[in-house]
């Protein structure tokens, strides 16, 4: 309490108001002096001032973090519906939600570069699409429209975590919130019958534990932040010029940071309002 306080001789009387702000009494030490300033005294303006310029530094270094974990994947784009040369439409991280917001029903194989399996199977999954966007061109408004895509989980790990897949190639049918996984055969027929007709036979992800639920975004958040903390590890080393060590020591100063800003705001939201009369 005495550090807190910031008492440098004894006695010291130190006024503590409802808001735990400190104000340090420098008058005589009577009866009449002590008793009025611990009830009219205001706030020091050296105390609030230090503490708002910490506040600042936290809040400088906090933007900073940001403005470099939103540029640790450079080359990234977040638009709508980058199909590739076979009509399968290309998802990643950045576009996967607001392509799957536009109400239709979507076929998703997570598929891996170096996995064999994913590599024959390519050419048929080019045919699933090209009947199932063909059938869009055709069908009628109320009919079931289903949009084909692919995503590289071997490169997008936060959807990969956030799908909790295990092994590739892998295939979810998403109709809004509900995702059904497709173990079937790998065939062209049983597939689109799959996405068109027999996905009701096919229980649900449940939505605690699925990809939209609190489960799967807290994987993908996490899966996320690693990424971009790996990211931006290797910028400071390779563009700032900076040591391993000083890059980790810069990592381990920003996070600590953010931490102390989390925690202030959270105080400041928590902090008890005083009663008015």
């Amino acid at each position: 309490m005495v550090g807190e306080a910031v008492v440098r001789s004894f006695p010291d009387y130190v006024p503590s108001s409802f808001e735990q702000r400190l104000y340090p009494f420098s008058g005589e030490r009577e009866r009449d002096e002590v008793l009025p300033n611990a009830v009219e005294q205001g706030p020091t303006p050296g105390i609030p001032q230090t503490m708002n310029k910490s506040l600042r530094a936290l809040a400088t270094l906090f933007l900073i973090l940001l403005s470099f974990v939103s540029s640790a994947q450079p080359g990234r784009s977040g638009s709508q519906e980058t199909p590739s040369n076979s009509g399968v439409i290309v998802l990643n991280t950045l576009n996967f939600d607001s392509n799957l917001r536009d109400g239709k029903v979507w076929l998703v194989e997570f598929y891996a570069p170096w996995c064999s399996h994913c590599v024959r199977f390519a050419p048929t999954y080019e045919q699933i699409a090209h009947e199932l966007h063909s059938r869009q061109k055709t069908s009628k408004p109320n009919e079931r429209q289903v949009n084909v895509a692919k995503v590289d989980g071997a490169a997008e790990r936060a959807l990969s975590s956030r799908f909790s897949v295990k092994g590739f190639p892998c295939f979810f049918l998403i109709d809004g919130w509900t995702v059904r996984e497709y173990e079937g055969s790998r065939s062209q027929e049983n597939i689109v019958k799959f996405a068109l007709e027999d996905y009701e036979s096919t229980e649900p992800v449940p939505f605690l534990f699925g990809p939209f639920g609190p489960m799967g975004q807290a994987r993908s958040l996490l899966m996320r932040t690693g990424a971009a903390v790996v990211g931006l590890y290797e910028r400071l080393i390779e563009e700032k010029k900076m040591s391993p060590l000083m890059a980790m020591s810069v990592l381990c100063a920003a996070g600590m940071g953010t931490g102390l800003v989390m925690i202030v705001v959270v105080g400041i939201l928590c902090m008890p309002k005083p009663k008015s009369d």
